[in-house]
């Protein structure tokens, strides 16, 4: 088709503000998928969206519409609300000319709505404001395009209202898509450009590349991946519709995939440039993505340590399919060989495990998750530590440095006074409160690592589900901070261990040790379990051994054999504390996670 009737466009939304459901309608109103075939949640592919009722990635679709007798190619990329996949949005609105931004008219403008309007002014892209959920009795349109007006200093004509329930407004919403989002401007005569903006991995077709065709005609003949300098010729070119269509040729504008043949992952890298195998003249690449910087840090183990290699396999998968895993392998004397991974918060690294668990059916030991910090030595040079089993010497550092967030929370303003002491009480520092309609945005300077732990639940239990947060990695901050060990049976346990501000090292030891006896099963012996800072205990719990009542098969009052049996059972005691290794559950390593 002609690149003037093509239109690519991307819906960001806030969580839960009806993206998905929008996209559904949208697939029904211009007949891509039949009433009789279509699916709630229809571009969720994968079942842990669909359980949990959340996007984790972006999904492209090609959508024929007809107006005013003329045809057009709408090609859609549905992108995730959660602030951890925000780099998902990011890939997505690489490909498109425009963006739908999704309002939800009960809820109105929230931490997402802000962040990606921004991310998409930044890309240049023509947005198209969409106020949703106007079916519903708590709905005030008039109100949120108010905000909207306010907000991005945008008119009221340019706002479209729809239902993605009901369908009401979705044609006038379609209109709008074909009148308002420019047309790509790539042009097939020109040399082969195509732009990567995600992949996958299938047993069958090897790396499977999701790709915008920028300019040049994408066919069956030889290929080059400029980064990495793979060539290749595809085995199958396809558009979705919404699964995998083949078809013989993308032309300069359009969206597709690319079965790549590949069995080695690494050599296809999001935000490549594929161009002809035969370059003509000096190949200019496209602009890539900015590198995703992983803030959140887990270990995983196998439980069994033959899966090593099974582990290692899945992982490069997986990060194949989320360009925003980064990971390494690492060692532990307790839990064997493993790999330390990156990603973009808690949600990202809970979703990324159970996609290990599920998918490539492995059963694994996580560890709590950590945040990197930034250690001076005495001798000036500055080192990147992301576990407290990196850590130098004590005796060699001067301090420690750890990732500050710019933090946004939007609130109603019956809730700000608890937001407030919600956000003081972790360490955080105001910056700026400014109003935004009925709404408070509060911006505070936060430590990430406050941020990961259980903050964005207590954020929503303190506000009663309405508040809502956006954040932003800043730089690094000097805190004072220390190591805080583990030690199970007077064995320091690595993986346990973690780096804790000073002021609440103790009680963060006394909170760690009360969890670990409640979920350390008891023994044949006594197991101690103590929190220390270097050689100072600062807390310490005991778990009792189990005790058999040797002296129950006794009679008789002979007090010399009851003395007899119970000093050989001591003994016997004894000797299981010396010798006696106590096994760890994963339930040890989740009690660090919910301190």
């Amino acid at each position: 088709m002609e690149s003037s009737h093509i239109r690519n466009f991307s819906i960001i939304a806030h969580i839960d503000h009806g993206k998905t459901t929008l996209t559904d309608r949208l697939l029904r109103a211009t007949n891509t998928v039949s009433a009789r075939d279509l699916e709630v949640r229809m571009m969720d592919s994968n079942p842990i969206e669909k359980e949990r009722g959340i996007t984790i990635k972006l999904a492209p679709v090609r959508m024929p519409y007809t107006l005013d007798g003329q045809s057009y190619e709408l090609n859609l990329i549905d992108t995730p609300g959660h602030v951890d996949f925000g780099y998902e949005v990011s890939r997505s609105l690489a490909a498109c000319e425009g963006a739908l931004l999704v309002v939800d008219a009960t809820q109105g403008i929230q931490a997402q709505t802000l962040s990606n309007y921004d991310k998409a002014k930044a890309q240049g892209l023509k947005i198209i404001p969409v106020i949703n959920k106007i079916d519903l009795p708590a709905a005030d349109p008039d109100r949120v395009a108010l905000d909207l007006m306010e907000s991005f200093h945008i008119k009221e004509d340019e706002i479209v209202r729809v239902s993605a329930k009901t369908g009401g407004g979705v044609d006038e919403l379609l209109k709008r898509i074909v009148r308002d989002i420019p047309a790509p401007t790539g042009h097939p005569e020109k040399p082969l450009r195509v732009l990567v903006f995600a992949s996958l991995y299938s047993v069958h077709k090897g790396v499977v590349a999701y790709v915008r065709v920028v300019d040049g005609v994408l066919k069956k003949e030889q290929v080059k991946f400029f980064a990495t300098g793979a060539h290749i010729t595809p085995i199958e070119i396809g558009m979705f519709h919404p699964t995998m269509m083949p078809v013989t040729e993308l032309r300069a504008g359009e969206v597709g995939y690319i079965a790549t043949g590949l069995k080695d992952v690494l050599l296809v890298r999001v935000g490549d440039t594929i161009t002809t195998a035969v370059s003509h003249g000096a190949m200019t690449p496209l602009p890539g993505y900015k590198e995703p910087q992983p803030m959140v840090y887990m270990d995983f183990y196998p439980v069994d340590g033959d899966d090593y290699v099974l582990l290692v396999d899945a992982m490069g998968k997986l990060a194949l399919h989320d360009a925003a895993i980064q990971y390494q392998a690492t060692h532990s004397k307790a839990l064997g060989n493993g790999l330390r991974a990156g990603f973009l918060g808690i949600l990202h690294a809970d979703i990324a495990r159970e996609r290990l668990e599920r998918e490539f059916d492995l059963e694994l030991i996580a560890t709590s998750p950590s945040v990197p910090y930034e250690i001076t030595l005495v001798n000036g040079e500055k080192v990147m530590t992301h576990n407290a089993s990196e850590l130098p010497d004590p005796a060699e550092i001067r301090t420690y440095g750890e990732p500050m967030t710019l933090t946004e929370v939007f609130t109603p303003k019956e809730y700000l006074g608890a937001v407030m002491v919600l956000c003081e009480g972790h360490r955080a520092t105001l910056q700026k409160l400014e109003d935004i309609g009925t709404r408070v945005k509060v911006t505070y300077e936060l430590p990430l690592a406050e941020l990961i732990i259980k903050f964005h639940d207590e954020l929503k239990s303190v506000s009663s589900g309405f508040a809502s947060l956006e954040y932003e990695v800043v730089g690094f901050k000097p805190v004072d901070a220390v190591k805080l060990d583990v030690l199970v049976h007077h064995d320091v346990i690595e993986a346990l261990s973690q780096i804790v501000v000073r002021d609440r090292a103790e009680a963060i030891g006394r909170t760690l040790v009360k969890k670990l006896k409640d979920v350390i099963p008891r023994h044949q012996f006594e197991v101690a379990i103590q929190a220390a800072i270097g050689g100072k205990i600062v807390a310490r719990e005991t778990i009792p051994s189990f005790r058999k009542d040797v002296i129950a098969k006794l009679y008789g009052g002979d007090q010399t054999r009851k003395d007899k049996l119970l000093k050989k059972q001591k003994k016997g005691k004894k000797r299981m504390k010396e010798f006696g290794s106590v096994s760890l559950p994963q339930e040890a390593f989740l009690a660090v996670l919910e301190r």
